[in-house]
Protein backbone atom coordinates (compact mmCIF):
# COMPACT_ATOMS: atom_id res chain seq x y z
CA UNK A 1 0.00 0.00 0.00
CA UNK A 2 1.52 3.64 -0.89
CA UNK A 3 0.30 6.64 0.65
CA UNK A 4 1.08 9.94 -1.63
CA UNK A 5 0.57 13.99 -1.03
CA UNK A 6 -0.86 15.95 -4.16
CA UNK A 7 0.40 19.17 -3.90
CA UNK A 8 2.96 21.23 -4.04
CA UNK A 9 7.03 20.37 -5.26
CA UNK A 10 7.32 19.08 -1.36
CA UNK A 11 6.63 15.55 -1.70
CA UNK A 12 5.84 13.40 1.23
CA UNK A 13 8.02 9.94 0.56
CA UNK A 14 5.56 7.05 0.09
CA UNK A 15 5.91 3.77 2.27
CA UNK A 16 5.82 0.49 0.22
CA UNK A 17 4.94 -2.66 1.92
CA UNK A 18 7.18 -5.60 0.87
CA UNK A 19 5.12 -8.06 2.80
CA UNK A 20 2.43 -10.10 1.55
CA UNK A 21 -0.80 -8.70 0.51
CA UNK A 22 -3.80 -8.41 2.62
CA UNK A 23 -6.17 -11.50 1.48
CA UNK A 24 -9.37 -10.07 0.19
CA UNK A 25 -12.49 -11.45 2.65
CA UNK A 26 -13.47 -14.63 2.02
CA UNK A 27 -9.79 -15.60 -0.06
CA UNK A 28 -6.98 -17.12 1.78
CA UNK A 29 -3.49 -15.54 1.19
CA UNK A 30 -1.76 -18.62 -0.59
CA UNK A 31 -4.60 -18.06 -3.82
CA UNK A 32 -3.81 -14.27 -3.49
CA UNK A 33 -0.02 -15.05 -3.78
CA UNK A 34 -0.74 -17.18 -6.65
CA UNK A 35 -2.59 -15.17 -9.19
CA UNK A 36 -0.69 -11.53 -8.11
CA UNK A 37 2.63 -13.20 -8.74
CA UNK A 38 4.42 -13.84 -12.11
CA UNK A 39 5.09 -17.48 -13.16
CA UNK A 40 9.36 -16.99 -12.21
CA UNK A 41 11.48 -14.55 -10.77
CA UNK A 42 12.50 -12.94 -13.80
CA UNK A 43 8.85 -11.52 -14.58
CA UNK A 44 8.61 -9.96 -11.08
CA UNK A 45 11.44 -8.28 -12.08
CA UNK A 46 10.25 -7.05 -14.96
CA UNK A 47 7.23 -6.07 -13.74
CA UNK A 48 8.88 -4.22 -11.20
CA UNK A 49 10.86 -2.27 -13.35
CA UNK A 50 7.97 -1.57 -15.15
CA UNK A 51 6.15 -0.47 -12.70
CA UNK A 52 9.04 1.95 -11.11
CA UNK A 53 9.74 3.12 -14.89
CA UNK A 54 6.12 3.75 -15.22
CA UNK A 55 6.35 5.88 -11.96
CA UNK A 56 9.44 8.10 -13.04
CA UNK A 57 8.03 8.99 -16.43
CA UNK A 58 4.42 10.03 -14.75
CA UNK A 59 6.56 12.78 -12.59
CA UNK A 60 7.83 14.18 -15.29
CA UNK A 61 5.81 18.14 -16.48
CA UNK A 62 2.66 17.24 -18.21
CA UNK A 63 1.54 18.80 -21.06
CA UNK A 64 -1.42 21.31 -20.90
CA UNK A 65 -3.74 18.10 -21.79
CA UNK A 66 -2.12 15.85 -19.23
CA UNK A 67 -1.70 13.50 -22.03
CA UNK A 68 1.65 13.42 -21.51
CA UNK A 69 1.93 11.84 -17.96
CA UNK A 70 -1.26 9.27 -18.89
CA UNK A 71 1.74 7.94 -21.83
CA UNK A 72 4.22 7.94 -19.64
CA UNK A 73 2.24 6.38 -16.90
CA UNK A 74 1.09 3.83 -18.88
CA UNK A 75 3.43 2.85 -20.85
CA UNK A 76 5.63 2.40 -17.59
CA UNK A 77 9.05 2.13 -19.34
CA UNK A 78 11.92 4.19 -19.23
CA UNK A 79 14.91 4.60 -16.77
CA UNK A 80 14.20 2.98 -13.14
CA UNK A 81 12.75 5.45 -10.43
CA UNK A 82 12.12 5.71 -7.00
CA UNK A 83 8.56 4.66 -7.71
CA UNK A 84 7.21 7.74 -5.32
CA UNK A 85 6.28 10.30 -8.27
CA UNK A 86 2.71 8.86 -9.72
CA UNK A 87 1.72 12.20 -8.64
CA UNK A 88 3.22 15.42 -10.50
CA UNK A 89 1.89 18.45 -11.37
CA UNK A 90 -1.08 18.32 -13.90
CA UNK A 91 -4.28 19.30 -14.51
CA UNK A 92 -7.29 16.74 -13.47
CA UNK A 93 -7.10 14.43 -16.43
CA UNK A 94 -3.60 14.13 -16.07
CA UNK A 95 -4.36 13.29 -12.20
CA UNK A 96 -6.24 10.57 -13.03
CA UNK A 97 -3.86 9.00 -15.52
CA UNK A 98 -0.93 9.44 -12.89
CA UNK A 99 -3.09 8.04 -10.20
CA UNK A 100 -3.66 4.67 -12.57
CA UNK A 101 -0.07 4.59 -13.15
CA UNK A 102 0.53 4.51 -9.31
CA UNK A 103 -1.85 2.14 -9.06
CA UNK A 104 -0.15 -0.17 -11.57
CA UNK A 105 3.18 0.55 -10.61
CA UNK A 106 2.16 0.07 -6.94
CA UNK A 107 0.89 -3.47 -7.86
CA UNK A 108 3.80 -4.06 -9.73
CA UNK A 109 6.54 -2.96 -6.64
CA UNK A 110 4.14 -5.09 -4.15
CA UNK A 111 3.64 -8.16 -6.95
CA UNK A 112 7.44 -8.22 -7.73
CA UNK A 113 8.56 -7.48 -3.66
CA UNK A 114 5.94 -10.29 -2.20
CA UNK A 115 8.11 -12.89 -5.14
CA UNK A 116 11.14 -11.35 -4.14
CA UNK A 117 10.80 -12.09 -0.63
CA UNK A 118 9.52 -15.76 -1.50
CA UNK A 119 12.72 -16.41 -3.24
CA UNK A 120 14.79 -14.11 -0.57
CA UNK A 121 13.78 -15.10 2.60
CA UNK A 122 11.67 -18.34 2.05
CA UNK A 123 8.45 -16.09 3.25
CA UNK A 124 6.63 -16.70 0.32
CA UNK A 125 4.58 -19.82 -0.36
CA UNK A 126 7.45 -21.89 -1.40
CA UNK A 127 8.95 -21.29 1.59
CA UNK A 128 6.28 -22.43 3.34
CA UNK A 129 6.15 -25.57 1.49
CA UNK A 130 10.05 -26.10 2.02
CA UNK A 131 8.91 -26.13 5.85
CA UNK A 132 6.36 -28.07 5.38
CA UNK A 133 8.59 -30.63 4.05
CA UNK A 134 11.06 -30.06 6.47
CA UNK A 135 8.41 -30.86 9.33
CA UNK A 136 6.92 -34.30 7.25
CA UNK A 137 10.26 -35.29 7.11
CA UNK A 138 11.30 -34.68 10.53
CA UNK A 139 8.04 -36.58 11.23
CA UNK A 140 9.86 -39.96 9.52
CA UNK A 141 12.45 -39.96 11.88
CA UNK A 142 12.14 -43.70 13.53
CA UNK A 143 11.10 -43.94 16.97
CA UNK A 144 9.08 -40.60 15.95
CA UNK A 145 5.01 -39.56 16.56
CA UNK A 146 3.49 -40.68 13.57
CA UNK A 147 6.68 -42.35 11.62
CA UNK A 148 7.29 -45.44 9.86
CA UNK A 149 7.36 -49.11 12.03
CA UNK A 150 10.11 -48.23 14.49
CA UNK A 151 13.16 -51.13 14.79
CA UNK A 152 13.04 -53.79 16.64
CA UNK A 153 14.17 -53.73 20.54
CA UNK A 154 17.18 -55.87 20.92
CA UNK A 155 16.58 -57.54 24.56
CA UNK A 156 19.16 -57.06 26.81
CA UNK A 157 20.59 -60.13 28.57
CA UNK A 158 20.69 -59.27 32.31
CA UNK A 159 23.54 -61.42 34.30
CA UNK A 160 22.61 -62.74 37.53
CA UNK A 161 24.72 -64.33 40.13
CA UNK A 162 24.65 -67.94 41.28
CA UNK A 163 22.54 -68.67 44.46
CA UNK A 164 24.68 -70.08 46.29
CA UNK A 165 23.01 -70.41 49.71
CA UNK A 166 20.27 -73.41 47.41
CA UNK A 167 23.54 -74.88 46.35
CA UNK A 168 25.49 -75.07 49.50
CA UNK A 169 22.41 -76.70 51.35
CA UNK A 170 21.51 -79.37 48.39
CA UNK A 171 25.06 -80.10 48.79
CA UNK A 172 24.99 -80.64 52.53
CA UNK A 173 21.92 -82.58 52.44
CA UNK A 174 23.35 -84.70 49.43
CA UNK A 175 26.97 -85.41 51.47
CA UNK A 176 24.57 -85.89 54.65
CA UNK A 177 22.97 -88.57 52.62
CA UNK A 178 26.20 -90.00 51.02
CA UNK A 179 27.12 -90.33 54.56
CA UNK A 180 24.01 -92.36 55.95
CA UNK A 181 23.95 -94.34 52.74
CA UNK A 182 27.78 -94.97 53.09
CA UNK A 183 27.20 -96.10 57.04
CA UNK A 184 24.83 -98.23 56.61
CA UNK A 185 26.79 -99.96 53.36
CA UNK A 186 29.46 -100.47 56.13
CA UNK A 187 27.75 -101.41 58.98
CA UNK A 188 25.97 -104.21 56.61
CA UNK A 189 29.48 -105.21 55.18
CA UNK A 190 30.85 -105.23 58.38
CA UNK A 191 27.59 -107.10 59.70
CA UNK A 192 28.01 -109.75 56.98
CA UNK A 193 31.88 -110.65 57.97
CA UNK A 194 33.15 -113.19 60.53
CA UNK A 195 34.68 -110.89 63.53
CA UNK A 196 37.47 -113.12 62.69
CA UNK A 197 37.61 -111.11 59.10
CA UNK A 198 37.32 -108.07 61.23
CA UNK A 199 39.86 -108.60 63.57
CA UNK A 200 42.07 -109.63 60.94
CA UNK A 201 41.49 -106.55 59.06
CA UNK A 202 42.70 -104.21 61.80
CA UNK A 203 46.51 -103.23 61.15
CA UNK A 204 48.88 -104.44 63.86
CA UNK A 205 47.09 -106.82 65.88
CA UNK A 206 48.72 -109.99 66.32
CA UNK A 207 46.04 -113.70 66.16
CA UNK A 208 48.61 -115.75 68.34
CA UNK A 209 45.77 -118.50 67.87
CA UNK A 210 47.52 -118.84 64.42
CA UNK A 211 50.97 -117.74 65.47
CA UNK A 212 51.63 -119.52 68.40
CA UNK A 213 48.91 -121.76 69.68
CA UNK A 214 50.80 -123.65 72.44
CA UNK A 215 50.63 -120.59 74.34
CA UNK A 216 47.51 -120.52 74.91
CA UNK A 217 46.72 -123.64 76.82
CA UNK A 218 43.65 -123.46 79.16
CA UNK A 219 43.95 -125.71 82.53
CA UNK A 220 43.02 -124.13 85.94
CA UNK A 221 46.28 -124.44 88.22
CA UNK A 222 46.39 -122.16 91.53
CA UNK A 223 49.36 -119.54 92.30
CA UNK A 224 51.88 -118.38 90.07
CA UNK A 225 52.14 -119.09 86.31
CA UNK A 226 54.63 -117.90 84.09
CA UNK A 227 53.44 -116.77 80.31
CA UNK A 228 55.17 -116.77 77.30
CA UNK A 229 53.85 -113.42 76.39
CA UNK A 230 53.36 -110.27 78.49
CA UNK A 231 50.59 -109.30 79.10
CA UNK A 232 49.35 -112.68 78.47
CA UNK A 233 46.90 -113.46 75.84
CA UNK A 234 45.57 -116.89 77.65
CA UNK A 235 47.24 -120.35 78.75
CA UNK A 236 46.55 -121.68 81.74
CA UNK A 237 45.17 -119.77 84.65
CA UNK A 238 43.62 -119.10 87.95
CA UNK A 239 39.72 -120.86 88.61
CA UNK A 240 38.83 -117.55 90.14
CA UNK A 241 38.39 -114.66 87.60
CA UNK A 242 38.85 -111.24 87.43
CA UNK A 243 35.71 -109.00 87.83
CA UNK A 244 35.63 -107.71 84.19
CA UNK A 245 32.20 -105.71 84.53
CA UNK A 246 33.58 -102.38 83.02
CA UNK A 247 36.13 -102.59 85.62
CA UNK A 248 39.02 -99.50 85.84
CA UNK A 249 41.46 -100.73 88.25
CA UNK A 250 44.39 -98.10 89.58
CA UNK A 251 46.49 -100.63 90.49
CA UNK A 252 48.05 -104.00 88.87
CA UNK A 253 45.74 -107.32 89.57
CA UNK A 254 47.02 -110.80 88.98
CA UNK A 255 47.63 -112.15 85.43
CA UNK A 256 46.11 -115.42 86.36
CA UNK A 257 43.27 -113.81 87.20
CA UNK A 258 43.00 -112.02 84.02
CA UNK A 259 43.59 -114.26 81.82
CA UNK A 260 40.33 -116.56 83.31
CA UNK A 261 38.46 -113.04 82.42
CA UNK A 262 39.53 -113.70 78.65
CA UNK A 263 38.34 -116.85 78.86
CA UNK A 264 35.32 -115.42 79.26
CA UNK A 265 35.26 -113.57 76.64
CA UNK A 266 36.91 -109.76 78.06
CA UNK A 267 38.97 -107.49 76.43
CA UNK A 268 41.70 -106.59 78.78
CA UNK A 269 43.35 -103.17 78.85
CA UNK A 270 46.79 -102.30 80.20
CA UNK A 271 48.85 -99.17 80.35
CA UNK A 272 52.24 -98.07 81.03
CA UNK A 273 51.95 -96.56 85.37
CA UNK A 274 53.25 -93.59 83.85
CA UNK A 275 51.27 -92.81 80.50
CA UNK A 276 49.56 -89.45 81.09
CA UNK A 277 46.64 -89.03 82.83
CA UNK A 278 44.58 -87.40 79.77
CA UNK A 279 45.58 -90.24 78.20
CA UNK A 280 44.18 -93.00 81.19
CA UNK A 281 41.07 -91.16 81.58
CA UNK A 282 40.52 -91.39 77.47
CA UNK A 283 40.97 -95.19 77.89
CA UNK A 284 38.59 -95.60 81.06
CA UNK A 285 36.13 -93.31 79.32
CA UNK A 286 36.22 -96.46 76.80
CA UNK A 287 35.74 -99.12 79.82
CA UNK A 288 33.57 -97.83 82.87
CA UNK A 289 30.02 -99.63 82.90
CA UNK A 290 29.94 -102.01 79.97
CA UNK A 291 30.44 -105.85 80.35
CA UNK A 292 32.86 -107.90 79.37
CA UNK A 293 35.92 -105.21 79.68
CA UNK A 294 38.14 -104.19 82.17
CA UNK A 295 41.55 -101.88 82.72
CA UNK A 296 44.61 -101.83 84.64
CA UNK A 297 48.29 -100.44 84.47
CA UNK A 298 50.95 -102.90 83.61
CA UNK A 299 54.68 -102.28 84.40
CA UNK A 300 57.38 -103.06 81.57
CA UNK A 301 55.38 -102.65 78.38
CA UNK A 302 57.17 -101.95 75.62
CA UNK A 303 54.52 -99.76 74.08
CA UNK A 304 52.24 -97.26 76.58
CA UNK A 305 48.96 -99.32 75.51
CA UNK A 306 48.24 -102.89 75.01
CA UNK A 307 44.93 -104.75 74.27
CA UNK A 308 44.20 -108.65 75.01
CA UNK A 309 41.42 -110.60 74.19
CA UNK A 310 41.64 -114.84 74.08
CA UNK A 311 44.54 -115.21 71.44
CA UNK A 312 44.66 -111.62 70.23
CA UNK A 313 47.06 -108.50 71.03
CA UNK A 314 47.45 -104.64 69.63
CA UNK A 315 49.71 -102.19 71.25
CA UNK A 316 49.26 -98.66 70.53
CA UNK A 317 51.11 -95.03 71.22
CA UNK A 318 48.46 -93.35 72.71
CA UNK A 319 44.73 -93.33 73.92
CA UNK A 320 43.34 -91.58 70.48
CA UNK A 321 44.13 -94.63 68.44
CA UNK A 322 41.14 -95.65 66.46
CA UNK A 323 42.25 -99.10 66.45
CA UNK A 324 41.27 -99.44 69.97
CA UNK A 325 37.39 -99.07 69.25
CA UNK A 326 38.08 -101.30 66.31
CA UNK A 327 39.74 -103.89 68.63
CA UNK A 328 37.26 -104.21 71.05
CA UNK A 329 33.95 -104.36 68.69
CA UNK A 330 35.72 -107.40 66.82
CA UNK A 331 36.93 -109.41 70.22
CA UNK A 332 34.80 -108.71 72.34
CA UNK A 333 33.04 -111.40 73.87
CA UNK A 334 33.48 -112.77 70.20
CA UNK A 335 37.14 -114.41 71.23
CA UNK A 336 35.53 -116.21 74.24
CA UNK A 337 35.95 -120.05 74.90
CA UNK A 338 33.19 -120.64 76.64
CA UNK A 339 30.13 -118.48 75.15
CA UNK A 340 27.55 -117.14 77.70
CA UNK A 341 29.71 -117.14 81.20
CA UNK A 342 29.55 -113.70 83.12
CA UNK A 343 31.63 -111.91 84.71
CA UNK A 344 28.93 -110.46 86.89
CA UNK A 345 28.31 -113.96 89.02
CA UNK A 346 30.59 -116.54 90.55
CA UNK A 347 34.02 -117.12 91.44
CA UNK A 348 35.69 -113.47 90.55
CA UNK A 349 37.70 -110.88 92.32
CA UNK A 350 38.14 -107.34 92.51
CA UNK A 351 41.42 -108.06 94.42
CA UNK A 352 44.78 -105.87 93.03
CA UNK A 353 48.46 -107.08 93.39
CA UNK A 354 50.42 -109.91 91.94
CA UNK A 355 49.19 -112.85 94.26
CA UNK A 356 46.31 -114.36 92.58
CA UNK A 357 43.18 -115.03 94.57
CA UNK A 358 42.15 -118.80 94.21
CA UNK A 359 38.52 -119.94 94.87
CA UNK A 360 38.01 -123.41 94.81
CA UNK A 361 35.46 -124.27 92.23
CA UNK A 362 33.25 -125.27 95.14
CA UNK A 363 33.31 -122.29 97.05
CA UNK A 364 32.11 -119.68 94.15
CA UNK A 365 31.53 -116.48 95.80
CA UNK A 366 33.83 -113.51 95.65
CA UNK A 367 37.29 -112.26 96.75
CA UNK A 368 38.54 -108.91 97.10
CA UNK A 369 41.45 -107.18 98.43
Amino acid sequence: MSISSQGGQQRRPSVVATGKKEPPAGKPADEVDEAAAPADSSTSTDSTAGGTSGGAAGAGEPTAGGSGGSDSGASGSGASGSGKSGAGKSTAGGTKTAAKAAGTKTAGAKTGGARTGDSRTGTGKAGARARAGGRAGAGARPGGKGGGPRRPITPVKVSQGRSWGPIALFTAVGLLAAGIIGWGAWAVYQNGRSWQDRAASISGIVNYRERDPSALSREHKPGNIQYKINPPVGGDHSPTWQRCMGDVYEAQIPNENAVHSLEHGAVWITYRPDLPKDQVDKLASKIRGKDFLLMSPFPGLDKPISLQAWGYQLKVDNADDGRIDEFISALRENASLEPGTPCSSGNYTTGTGTTPRDLSEQQGGMTGG
